[in-house]
Parts: C-alpha cells; structure tokens; sequence
C-alpha cells in the first residue's frame, strides 16, 4: 500500500478488472483516493493514467489547442472545403527560424497539398495516406535538424500497437477534406493533434521528411504535427530520440552512456539491449563527437540513428554479438567489420548470411565492441520498467502525481535550505526487493516538468533533484516538518540537479517506509511537475 502525506490530489489511473487493483488508501480524507496498479506485464503502466473514456486517456485524447478533428472534418466536407489550420498556418510562421535557410530561400519554399505536389512532380499517381502498412523503410529525412525525430519514428514503427496510438489507422485521401490528425503523450496526457495537409516544398520537392515511394504521406504529416506540437520546424531542433519516445509512449526512459569512463561493459550494455528487446523498447543511439573516432567509419559525427535488431552469429566456433543500426537519412552507412559489404559474411552459414542485405538503404549491422566504441549515447523506453532487469513476470504498482512548486509556499529549493521541508512530500512504503539479486532496482522515479502553457519551446527547465529519507518506524502521518530533515541524512541526495525535462532515477531501497522529495536547486521558484513512483510488488 502506498502511502502519502502531501496535500494535494492527483490524478488517478483507471480501473480495469483484468489487469488493475484499487485500495482506498489509509490515514487520508474521505476525498483523497489512490488507486495502485498491479499491472501484469503486457499491461501499459501510463496508458491506465485516467479512467478510460475520460479526457486525456488513450481513447478520448485531449483537444490540442481545442481542435476537434471530427468537427473540423464534419464541417469542411459540409461546405465543400479544404481545411486551413489557423494555429498552423502554412507560412514561415510554422517553419519557424532555420539556420540553414536565408530570407531568400525561405521565399521560394511552396506550401502544396498532396495531390497538387504529385501533379506538380508529373506523376499520376494519387496520394495515399500509408501503403502496405507503414515501415523503418518507407521514409527518409528531410533539410532540418531533427535525426533524433526520424530516428524514434523508425524505432516506433516495430511497436504496432504503439505506432496505432500515435498514427490513427483510419486515415486516408478518401472522404477527403485537407485534414489529418495524430496522437502523443504531452506531458500527462493524450493529446489529439489537428493539421491539415499543406506540407513545405522546395523546387517541387518536400523540404522535410519524404516518402521513398513518392505518393505515400504518413510520415511526413506525422512530422508535421509533431512540429507543431514544438511551436514549428525549427524548433525540432536540438532534442534527442528521449524526448520524442516519452511523447510516443509515456513510458520509462533511459539513457546509457558507452563511451564514458564509468560506462557499463559492453557485456553489460549487450544484456541491456537483449532485455529491452524481449520487452518491445523503443531504442536509438547517438554517434560521438569525436572526430578522431569517426574518421573513417561511414558514420556521421554527433548524428542519432536507431537500433533496429540484435544478434549473435557463429563465426569459426565462437559467437559474435551483433546490433543492426539504422541512419534516418536513409543512406550513409558503416563501413567496417560485418557492415554490409564486409567479406565477414562470406564466411558464415548461408542461414546467417541472409541477415545481411547489401543496399543503400542506411540500415547495417555492427559488431557489439565497434557499437560501443562509436555510439556516445543509448536511448531506451519501454511502457513499463521491465526492461531494466529483463523479469518479463515482474508487476509493478505507479502512482504519477500532477503537483507544482509555488514560490513562497511549497518551493523550499534543496536540503541546503531552511524552507526544505515545504516542498511538495510524497510518502511511499516499499515491501519487496529480491535478495537474490545485488542491488535490485526495485523503485523508478520520473520527475518531469511541465510547460505552464505553450508548446515545448517556451518550456523553462529549471535545475531539479530528488531526494530520499527513510522515515523511522512510529513516525506520525503528515508532512515532515525542518527538524526532521535536519536530525536525519537522506538515503539518497544528488550533489548535482539536473536541467532534463524527465529525470529518471533506479534506485535498491530495503522494504520500509520512505519519503521523496521534488525540489528546485532555488528556493521560490513557481513551476509545475508530474512525479511518477514505480514500486515492485510480488502480486
């Protein structure tokens, strides 16, 4: 049972028989209900957020910015129209300020709708929303800085049941009236993206992301609403695969770091990507900004890609770990051992041999140790935190908090200071931990922040921390007050805050009763966040 003693009510998750329990939690008011999941694990931890049907669930997604696309729909096929977003429009406004393009340039980009691009580029052929399902291979990037988008997307198209909540599967040029939407977990909820298909060209040519077939739109009108869920074009900018895998999934995020001095072995790191691969992870990569560790690699030099495959292959008697990598451009790809024209595969079985494809299509296959030499980052997210361990078994109860701090009142800023104790409290009893394995990551917290309005580039991040106290047996419910923080020392306090929009942490806590604080490096400080508790329960 999970226990708190902060004042304010979240919101809760749903119930459904199959998969949810729900306890009225102990020692609070009549009012004040937490529901706690034991999720079996193919169960969506973040998709249960809110009762089903209810706004900002899976399948009744938020209104982004009040746009209601079956009304829009309705009324545009009423009158004969085309639909023109209004808080999108199709002008430089929308692309935003790229570096890469002058005034000049900028003048010459056209903004054409599907059928009117075709007709332009002399082809026949009439638009299609997706053709024979939708693949890693079905697009390529376009002239903006966003490979770590384009990466996520090839990652997220392995997941259907994902890439079906993000990309409603009933679109098409049919019924048609210039109108599409999409789907994304927006900083706690679902939300409904609406647009419409005006998509920015250049010399008859999409300036963004493009299908390899020509006549085919998903990707391109996915990117497109993601833009402007960013504010614009350019504001994809500078962001990483994790951000767009939170806005995919909602789910757990975590970032390795190979290259580092500290970083896990690449035995270490090989048993993480099996285990998120048996747990269906969404994962990419980014190559290092080393030149010296580039030259000469086929690889672009700070450029995200995505992890697309594992395996291991014998090669004279011994096993050789593999990972298949994939550059969003679509091209471009590594040129040394077991890369696609490597004679290594000339020297395998004919069985293993067909996981290679010789084509230009910038997918390839790695050996684990050149993997780890030139990626500097691993991003991995799962809907549920099974794959830090790979227990496939394992249930986990979440509780996700929509709290804020507010200056003057519950913003304390960190242990340094004397008004620590009025941050926001969140009390939690934890009651399993498997002795059998060292330093079992039995609590996963996520603290992220959250825009107070406006898309993601007006989001302030300040400099954040979580702390940790184990609370004495016979401690009284309710807030701790300053003495408490000042008899006892945390279990667990960073000397360091962090900037990340989601600060994820695992932490092996011995069963008992613990309290977690959210706290700002700066007192008053008014900002508002969502906390998420993953606890394992032997449900």
């Amino acid at each position: 049972m999970l226990h708190i003693s902060h004042l304010a009510i979240p919101r809760c998750f749903s119930c459904k028989e199959e998969s949810v329990a729900c306890h009225r939690a102990q020692n609070l008011s009549e009012d004040f209900v937490i529901i706690i999941i034991m999720a079996k694990s193919e169960t969506c931890l973040v998709n249960l957020r809110y009762p089903d049907g209810s706004e900002g669930s899976p399948s009744n997604p938020a209104k982004f910015k009040n746009q209601d696309f079956a009304q829009i729909k309705a009324d545009c096929l009423h009158k004969g129209e085309l639909f023109v977003d209004n808080e999108f429009p199709p002008n430089g406004l929308s692309l935003g300020d790229l570096p890469d393009m002058s005034p000049s340039q900028e003048s010459e980009v056209k903004w054409l709708r599907p059928a009117d691009l075709l007709r332009k580029q002399g082809k026949k052929d009439q638009p299609a929303f997706s053709k024979d399902g939708m693949s890693r291979f079905d697009f390529g990037q376009g002239n903006v800085g966003n490979c770590w988008f384009v990466s996520a997307i090839s990652a997220l198209t392995f997941q259907t049941n994902l890439m079906e909540q993000v990309v409603p599967m009933d679109q098409s040029f049919e019924d048609y009236a210039g109108i599409f939407h999409f789907r994304f977990w927006w900083f706690g909820k679902w939300v409904d993206v609406v647009i419409d298909d005006n998509l920015p060209t250049k010399n008859k040519r999409l300036l963004f992301v493009s299908s390899k077939c020509g006549n085919e739109f998903w990707a391109p009108l996915l990117e497109k609403a993601y833009a402007k869920l960013c504010g614009s074009y350019a504001n994809m900018r500078g962001w990483s695969s994790s951000d767009a895998f939170k806005d995919f999934t909602g789910g757990v995020n975590q970032i390795y770091y190979p290259t580092e001095p500290n970083a896990p072995s690449c035995d270490e790191l090989w048993l993480t990507l099996s285990r998120a691969t048996k747990c269906k992870s969404l994962i990419c990569c980014t190559t290092s900004r080393k030149e010296d560790a580039m030259a000469n690699t086929g690889l672009v030099m700070g450029h995200a890609y995505s992890v697309t495959g594992i395996t291991e292959v014998e090669l004279n008697a011994s096993k050789v770990r593999l990972v298949r990598v994939m550059n969003p451009w679509g091209r471009r790809e590594w040129n040394g051992k077991w890369s696609d024209k490597s004679d290594l595969w000339d020297k395998v079985s004919p069985e293993v041999k067909k996981k290679c494809f010789d084509r230009d299509d910038g997918e390839f296959w790695m050996q684990m140790e050149d993997f780890c030499s030139c990626f500097a980052k691993v991003y991995i997210c799962c809907e549920t935190p099974n794959f830090l361990d790979g227990d496939l078994k394992c249930q986990w109860n979440c509780m996700i908090y929509d709290d804020s701090w507010v200056a003057g009142t519950s913003a304390g800023g960190n242990v340094k200071h004397s008004t620590f104790a009025t941050n926001p409290q969140y009390r939690i009893r934890v009651t399993v931990i498997d002795k059998k394995e060292p330093g079992d990551k039995n609590i996963v917290l996520s603290l992220m922040q959250k825009p107070h309005q406006g898309n993601r580039i007006e989001i302030r991040l300040h400099k954040t921390t979580l702390t940790i106290y184990k609370i004495p047996p016979g401690t009284p419910q309710g807030c701790l007050q300053q003495d408490f923080f000042q008899r006892n020392s945390p279990v667990k306090a960073e000397k360091t805050h962090s900037t990340r929009r989601d600060l994820i942490e695992l932490h092996s806590l011995e069963p008992g009763e613990y309290v977690i604080i959210p706290s700002t490096k700066e007192p008053n400080i008014t900002a508002d966040f969502a906390l998420a508790v993953y606890t394992k329960t032997d449900e």
